[in-house]
């Protein structure tokens, strides 16, 4: 029983040092309300809001299983004058042995193209403390490289940028929020060794169709690209029953399956759930899927 249990989290582990349970080399966690939280992704959201607010994530993948990845994330963002919008981020992910933890500062800087068209340009200055328990590779029977034995914890700085086209209806979002790639430990054939960050790239858009006066479906799409990786296509399509109550699904391709909903609690107050499956179970016996709590809070 014991033998089992360590192949299991060995296999997870592996897993989870490649992407946070994605073999394609993502680093950085998904999200299913990619579109709620974009301050993640793109610096030049911020301020693009029409007041404060404060936005709020859980996302949990292998429920149940002790060190499965997760992230938590609060996000603030809020106009500064006419032009200038100004955001705070801090994210921690946890990964088996690896634990780390993002803050970020947003800076935006809106010009109005016409009547219906503003263009945000933002810059993103963030820290990043990573830390990995590599004594912990062996309890899982996972090999490391010798440079290993002394891995201490690190506390890099980033840069990132983005530009993000606002309309009524639609929106158009691309950037990188991290253009520097710190050290990190990577797995490769069982074993692990000290590798980089990869870059990320990030291009999104959607457009909101006014089926009635109290429908409207959100359709919306993110392509994820990643340093020496497959790209990462995802859809998503929301139907919004009068501001009130919102039910959605969303496809990543060759990936993973979701479903979400979001509720508006009161005027200011929105909360959200999202369930994701792959489409093949990564490990016999493990619920594959992931949890993701989302909530709003307009200041």
């Amino acid at each position: 029983m014991k033998t089992n249990i360590n192949r299991i989290l060995k296999m997870l582990l592996t897993l989870g040092l490649l992407a946070q349970g994605v073999t394609n080399a993502q680093q950085d966690p998904h999200y299913t309300f990619y579109r709620y939280n974009m301050n993640i992704f793109n610096p030049a959201f911020a301020g693009s809001t029409e007041g404060a607010e404060l936005v709020m994530g859980l996302r949990s993948q292998w429920a149940g299983v002790e060190g499965a990845p997760e992230s938590q994330s609060a996000i603030f963002g809020t106009p500064l004058g006419k032009k200038v919008g100004i955001g705070l981020s801090i994210l921690n992910d946890q990964t088996f042995i690896e634990n780390q933890t993002w803050i970020a500062v947003d800076v935006s800087y809106h010009i109005q193209l016409d009547e219906s068209n503003l263009l945000y340009f933002g810059l993103k200055g963030s820290a990043n403390s990573y830390d990995a328990n590599t004594q912990g590779l062996l309890t899982y029977g996972v090999g490391q490289d010798g440079s290993l034995m002394d891995f201490e914890s690190r506390f890099t700085p980033n840069v990132g940028a983005g530009v993000y086209l606002k309309n009524a209806r639609y929106f158009v979002s691309l950037s990188v929020p991290k253009l520097l790639t710190p050290d990190r430990l990577r797995e490769q054939d069982g074993n692990a060794f000290l590798g980089v960050d990869r870059m990320h790239g990030y291009l999104s858009g959607g457009y909101d169709f006014l089926l009635s006066k109290t429908l409207e479906l959100q359709a919306m799409g993110m392509l994820r690209y990643v340093d020496a990786a497959p790209l990462s296509y995802e859809l998503t399509s929301v139907l919004d029953f009068n501001r009130r109550f919102s039910l959605g699904a969303s496809y990543r391709f060759d990936e993973s399956i979701s479903g979400l909903f979001l509720f508006k609690i009161s005027n200011g107050f929105d909360l959200g759930y999202a369930y994701e499956t792959a489409w093949e179970r990564q490990v016999d016996g493990i619920d594959n899927g992931t949890h993701e709590l989302f909530m709003r809070l307009m200041l």
